[in-house]
């Protein structure tokens, strides 16, 4: 999808004539900013701002274009220190990457930047202060990053706990594109996301401009199964929240938006259901099940005081809620994991601590997620609703996610750190 977008960008872009000057006219060798001991030139900001505006970037103004060219300084920066430089192989391979996402390659995607006003150097320095950030991050970030298991759990059953999406409410807007009219059919729509703020927006642009019948209605769609989607628009819909319009998507003949006008879910099956780790210590009185209860602050720590006893006093057991004898499970439903219960009668007292409280599905260890296979035997593009992801699988995403926040946060304190100052 992404290379599909980016094609159509550029494709209105050069189409549109090239990007329009993004700066007064000026010396446009004139230092505008002074990071450390380099400089940003207001040559290399309108360069930036062009380059921006044919990827269709968000950030395309020239206060983030800005921003962004000195953040690229200070990933340089970082790199020198560290004795880091990009060799002429890797920033190939960037620029071969980078253009493919527009499917060409990378002669034929530097003449359309050109065609746009944009040189080719503007295009490899912007590569190579992401190829140089990248291995900064592999080699100084990276090892102090861990995942723990306590942590991976945690992310397990916030994703057990949390509803699954079952049905969409949307609303369409379809925007016709024949030959020869893609790039303006894509223009529109890139403006419309940029302005739609409300359902009312979208509703009013759908029956101004969507070439269905749903756009008499403001493009509404009734309540839809999720399942009823094709599974290559199911991720785009399931990243969306209520009240966001989508990016354009190009489809034969057609540019499409959807707005997210709501959604309905339900727990996967067995969320609710739970799996208690729980000791159960016999003592001959009350003020001993009391004293040892109060001393204790672990399971481990109960097993400690019944050294010597016989072992038929403690047991420690992992059993599903409904199969727990349902006077103890009353006593565990309101303790926390490593918090103990006493009670006593008849000259005898025991002790209920509770060592861990899970999902049962959790408990049970995520299988692979199976791919859904239609009736002629092909796979889906998306797993089946209910599988839970695999422990590794999530933990790599975890990893990723803290990888990319320590980046940041290290490009905020290279910004505190740094000098940067105007002429």
């Amino acid at each position: 999808m992404r290379r599909i977008l980016l094609g159509a960008a550029m494709a209105a872009m050069l189409a549109a004539g090239g990007a329009a000057p993004a700066l007064a006219q000026g010396n446009p060798f004139q230092p505008l900013v002074h990071v450390n001991d380099t400089a940003v030139t207001r040559y290399e900001l309108d360069q930036r701002i062009r380059f921006l505006q044919i990827l269709r970037a968000p950030d395309a103004d020239p206060a983030s274009a800005e921003q962004a060219l000195i953040d690229d300084r200070l990933r340089i920066f970082a790199a020198q220190q560290l004795g880091i430089t990009a060799r002429d192989e890797q920033i190939e391979a960037g620029l071969a990457e980078f253009a493919g996402r527009a499917n060409m390659g990378v002669e034929e995607f530097t003449q359309a930047l050109a065609q746009a006003g944009v040189e080719g150097q503007t295009f490899r320095d912007f590569v190579t202060a992401g190829i140089v950030w990248r291995e900064v991050v592999r080699q100084r970030l990276v090892p102090q990053v861990k995942v723990s298991d306590a942590e991976l759990d945690q992310e397990m059953q916030r994703l057990i706990e949390t509803p699954r999406i079952t049905h969409v409410a949307l609303s369409e807007l379809i925007i016709p594109a024949p030959p020869g009219q893609e790039a303006q059919a894509m223009g529109l729509a890139e403006s419309l996301v940029g302005s739609v703020r409300s359902e009312a927006d979208f509703a009013a642009a759908a029956r101004q401009h969507s070439a269905t019948p749903s756009a008499e209605n403001g493009g509404r769609l009734p309540w839809t199964p999720l399942e009823n989607l094709p599974p290559s628009l199911r991720p785009i819909i399931l990243s969306m929240q209520p009240g966001q319009i989508s990016q354009p998507l190009s489809v034969e003949g057609a540019v499409v938006l959807f707005y997210l006008r709501d959604s309905r879910g339900t727990l996967r099956p067995g969320a609710k259901e739970q799996v208690l780790d729980y000791v159960r210590f016999r003592l001959a009185s009350l003020a001993e099940a009391r004293r040892i209860a109060a001393l204790s602050q672990s399971c481990a720590d109960l097993f400690v005081h019944a050294r010597g006893l016989p072992p038929e006093q403690i047991q420690r057991q992992t059993l599903p809620q409904g199969q727990i004898p349902t006077a103890e499970a009353i006593r565990l439903a309101v303790l926390d994991d490593d918090e103990a219960s006493v009670a006593g009668q008849d000259g005898q007292a025991d002790i209920l601590m509770l060592c861990k409280r899970q999902p049962a599905l959790l408990a049970q260890g995520a299988q692979e997620s199976p791919v859904a296979v239609s009736p002629e035997g092909e796979e889906s593009a998306a797993p089946e609703p209910d599988a839970l992801p695999d422990r590794e699988q999530m933990r790599d995403q975890i990893f990723s996610r803290k990888v990319g926040q320590a980046a940041e946060n290290y490009l905020a304190e290279l910004r505190a750190n740094a000098i940067i100052r105007r002429p």
